[in-house]
């Protein structure tokens, strides 16, 4: 089975909490709150897990919060390596209000990283060996310069795998400067990655088209959210759509996506294969409240209906 690494330089502990109605300047009672390790990569991480997959989980804890992130990334039998900073792991907040299904989500900045311990972090990434494939995925914490993914992208091609970066902005923009195998921006994070404010589709193709053919990136998944992903490789370039659901969240649904498609290409599948069984895992989360990530069953089905009912 193929290796699969997965990074999060900015992992959070996401709060999840259902309250009947959210009212300004009211005492609210509401159910517990559950926590679930949360992060780009972190997602990533355990989404393949629940789709019958393997991977190790590379990311930075600090402080009594990056303790309890850990002991939580252990109760989910992830295979982990965790690399210790100063500053506190943050936590992140996210609410649903079951009186009109409204959610709420607080992203917090998070700690800033000092330059040693990122160095660190690098250095031990560059030692790993058979790695099929690098997932990075989640922003940047303070500290980490822009070019922090261009490295990574830098690694990933010395030790033979496959780069998979899921940013946006300037990080992203450097790293496909260096070249990378496959990225997921949606429309809006085309037009930051090429200073166009008013993005639409047929726009967001072009560019794609124009990543591929220079060779910055050999697999551009452009995210449509319920309308599925235009995907660009140096073959085609179409429209997939994604499985119609009753969505309750899309807390981790990008990143269930990506889970889906590196699952299928480790395993040799097609690109289309993968992209529509992505599509299927990160539909399967949105059925979930926030936090709770697609069932390999779910997914499994939806992949099955989507086929058909073409």
């Amino acid at each position: 089975m193929s290796k699969i690494i997965t990074i999060t330089l900015n992992p959070s502990i996401d709060k999840s909490i259902s309250v009947p109605n959210l009212i300004a300047d009211q005492k609210i009672k509401c159910n517990a709150v559950t926590f679930e390790p949360g992060g780009g990569g972190i997602n990533i991480s355990r989404a393949l897990q629940r789709l019958g997959g393997k991977s190790e989980a590379f990311f930075f804890a600090g402080g009594n919060f990056g303790n309890f992130f850990i002991e939580l990334i252990k109760s989910k039998k992830i295979a982990f390596q965790a690399f210790k900073i100063k500053k506190e792991t943050r936590e992140c907040i996210i609410v649903f209000d079951e009186s009109n299904s409204n959610q709420y989500l607080l992203d917090v900045k998070g700690p800033e990283v000092a330059v040693v311990e990122s160095n660190s972090f690098l250095k031990t990434i560059s030692k790993l060996k058979e790695v099929d494939y690098l997932v990075a995925s989640g922003s940047l914490p303070l500290g980490v310069p822009n070019d922090y993914f261009v490295q990574l992208a830098k690694i990933a091609k010395k030790m033979g795998a496959k780069f998979i970066l899921d940013t946006s902005g300037e990080p992203l923009k450097l790293a496909l400067n260096e070249g990378v195998y496959l990225i997921k921006p949606n429309v809006k994070e085309m037009g930051l990655l090429f200073g166009i404010e008013k993005m639409d589709l047929a726009l967001a193709k072009e560019k794609a088209i124009e990543l591929v053919q220079s060779k910055k990136c050999e697999i551009v998944v452009v995210s449509l959210g319920a309308d599925g992903a235009l995907v660009v490789t140096k073959d085609f370039a179409e429209h997939f759509p994604a499985p119609k659901v009753k969505k309750i969240s899309t807390v981790g649904a990008g990143d269930s996506m990506v889970a889906g498609i590196v699952l299928k290409l480790s395993k040799g599948k097609s690109i289309q294969e993968a992209i529509k069984y992505g599509l299927a895992s990160g539909s399967a989360t949105t059925m979930n409240p926030g936090g709770v990530l697609c069932t390999k069953e779910d997914a499994d089905r939806l992949y099955l209906i989507n086929e058909a009912s073409k």
